[in-house]
């Protein structure tokens, strides 16, 4: 299996259990931990309200609703990215995945501060899907011209 496919099928993988996985302690839905597509709407109050939810300070909202709009793009964008996209497409995409690995480690080393610790396997799994696909992304935009994700 060529090694892009490996990088961008662990990203996806990653960012697939990533959503019924804890993220951090604390929650409604499990016992004592958040899972992702919980977190994602958290993330999202600012924009899409959430019962008994709101973040504060103008500040963490943008972040908070750039984190949420960049999983929505992995979403949304990947799938059509990788299949259909262009090589120059791919580049861009390549270093706007690691701009979205950069912000989404704001929830790491801003929002959560001494409170880091309670993070679960669930973030790190999502965090590091954006880098996965960036890596392969870039290692998608090197193939030849000819090559297509298909043909393969």
């Amino acid at each position: 299996m060529r090694r892009y496919r490996l990088l961008i099928l662990a990203a996806w993988l990653f960012f697939l259990a990533s959503w019924f996985l804890p993220v951090i302690e604390g929650g409604v839905i499990f016992p004592h931990d958040l899972p992702g597509w919980e977190a994602f709407r958290i993330a999202a109050c600012p924009v899409w309200p959430y019962e008994g939810t709101t973040i504060d300070g103008w500040y963490n909202a943008v972040l908070s609703t750039i984190s949420a709009l960049t999983t929505v793009g992995f979403i949304a964008g990947s799938p059509w990215i990788v299949f259909y996209g262009s090589r120059a497409l791919r580049r861009v995409s390549a270093w706007v995945a690691i701009c979205a690995f950069v912000v989404n480690a704001q929830w790491y080393v801003y929002f959560l501060g001494s409170e880091r610790k309670d993070l679960r396997i669930g973030y790190f799994l999502w965090w590091s899907s954006f880098l996965l696909m960036s890596l392969g992304l870039f290692v998608l935009s090197r193939t030849g011209a000819s090559e297509s994700v298909e043909s393969r």
